[in-house]
């Protein structure tokens, strides 16, 4: 292949990168909206969306496929390149989240049900929408999809030990029959779709920015029959777990930032570590939780699904007020340190 050529090639792979990363930013912006929206029918004409019930599994199916279709194969040289920051992004998710859940359920004194529903919400993996709020945030997008990546990949193990440490005095929890649905719903859509993107790379870059879309459906199809399930049991508890949800949330963003500045990492992957600590797979969370508990436990995964993509923005809108290491613009030397080197 010719200069001309590569230079050619080169120039449409950004211009395709540039067009997923709006339809991606468009997503996340309209995500909450769409969200709310479809809550709120659900609240009010629930019967419509009852049947959604039976194909809970299904959609999480298309939102973890829709996911690995996402995936390229330089961003798993990413983990190789950098191991330690996703290994420690990774582990501190693992332990930061459900440890905060169980400190919310205790502070917010939840009944049994709502406490599993916010563990299961802290022990699943990384959102999808994680990635997007990042890019918006000048984090290091490339650190996040790969903390993303890893944290999905490992959660048909990670998600039922938790679950079964920590919820297993509240409620009777299947780790087996739960790791089993993971490997089901999780784990071979986002390998199936990381095949067929290798395979089919340059005719899956055409249609990567609906890509997102496909994502939000899903995640409607799980949150929406939940709603429409449960509308009493919002009516009386829905203050409680929007307090719950978003007081989790919040800490899993300031640990996760914390976390990175106390091992005195760059900004730009303190700000990654916050949204990918903070920022839960909240679809997969009520999904699993509808599944194996109790239709209350799937609220604080549906309330998640609306309240992550708020903050996140909020987060987003915060972060870039700010300027990372790489961003501070260096001053020219006067003419007597013309010859000293300049720090930003």
């Amino acid at each position: 292949m010719s200069e001309k050529d590569d230079a050619l090639q080169a120039s449409m792979t950004t211009k395709e990168r540039a067009r997923e990363d709006r339809s991606a930013a468009i997503a996340v912006t309209a995500f909450p909206v769409f969200i709310l929206l479809g809550t709120v029918l659900a609240w009010i004409f629930p019967a419509p969306f009852l049947p959604l019930s039976d194909y809970i599994n299904q959609f999480l199916m298309v939102i973890m496929f829709g996911m690995g279709l996402t995936l390229t194969i330089p961003d798993f040289k990413e983990i190789a390149r950098r191991p330690l920051p996703i290994l420690i992004g990774v582990i501190a998710q693992f332990v930061i989240m459900p440890l905060t859940a169980v400190f919310v359920a205790k502070v917010l004194g939840l009944n049994p049900m709502l406490t599993v529903g916010l563990l299961m919400l802290g022990s699943v993996p990384g959102g999808t929408s994680s990635n997007v709020i990042t890019y918006l945030a000048r984090g290091d997008v490339a650190l996040s999809v790969a903390m993303t990546s890893v944290s999905t990949l490992v959660s048909p193990i990670m998600t039922p030990i938790l679950m079964l440490l920590l919820a297993g005095a509240q409620t009777d929890v299947d780790g087996a029959g739960m790791a089993l649905s993971l490997v089901q719903t999780v784990l071979v859509p986002v390998i199936g779709g990381l095949v067929l993107r290798y395979l089919l790379d340059r005719w899956i870059g055409y249609i990567a920015p609906v890509l997102p879309w496909i994502s939000i459906v899903g995640i409607g199809g799980v949150v929406f029959p939940t709603v429409a399930n449960n509308v009493d049991l919002l009516v009386q508890m829905g203050v409680i777990v929007f307090a719950a949800v978003l007081l989790h949330n919040v800490l899993g963003y300031i640990l996760g930032y914390f976390t990175g500045k106390a091992l005195k990492m760059p900004a730009s992957y303190n700000r990654t570590m916050a949204v990918e600590i903070g920022t839960q797979s909240a679809g997969l969370a009520s999904g699993m939780s509808a599944k194996f508990f109790a239709p209350e436990a799937a609220l604080p995964g549906a309330c998640a699904a609306v309240l992550h993509n708020i903050t996140g923005a909020v987060f987003s809108a915060i972060a870039r007020r700010f300027p990372t290491e790489d961003e501070v613009p260096v001053a020219a030397p006067d003419d007597a340190k013309a010859t000293a080197p300049v720090k930003a």
